[in-house]
């Protein structure tokens, strides 16, 4: 009998308890599953209860640590996504290619730090499999003034 750590008990262990899914704002699906594939929309940053957890860019009104922050809230929201598409998250093989949008100011080159607070969080969730392809990118301004939204592409189990 294997007493491996599932990635549901591996959350509850790290104290990360996900929010519900969140709802588009727009006209669109939040994620799309095609075969063992599924494409999750841009999350932005928010809390369990819908609200912001900051607005703003970086280089102006939040420093690398908000940034950071936010993108960690946006990881959480991800998660929720992902947990929605496959069922539970122990269904989730993969995570292949992260796409980090950052509202910053022109001067701001520290995107890829502020990506770290998606790309560590999900390796602490799934380990290895959380390890992933990603671009980080720096954007004039994002929806409802959010500093990070983040899109994701991940592969399911044969199961799931």
């Amino acid at each position: 009998m294997s007493t491996a750590e599932t990635t549901e008990q591996r959350l509850a262990r790290l104290g990360i308890e996900l929010p519900e899914a969140p709802v588009p704002v727009a006209a669109f699906k939040p994620f799309i599953r095609t075969g063992s594939t599924v494409y999750v929309s841009g999350q932005i940053a928010t809390d369990a209860d819908g609200k912001l957890v900051s607005t703003g860019k970086l280089g102006a009104e939040i420093d690398v640590a908000g940034g950071q922050e936010a993108a960690r809230a946006c990881a959480l929201n991800l998660l929720a996504q992902l947990r929605a598409a496959a069922g539970s998250l122990d269904n989730v093989a993969r995570i292949v290619k992260l796409t980090v949008f950052v509202a910053s100011t022109p001067d701001f080159a520290q995107q890829p730090q502020v990506a770290n607070g998606t790309s560590e969080l999900l390796v602490e969730v799934f380990g290895e499999a959380g390890a992933h392809a990603r671009s980080a990118i720096g954007v004039a301004s994002l929806p409802l003034n959010t500093p990070v939204e983040i899109e994701a592409i991940a592969e399911l189990t044969a199961d799931a």
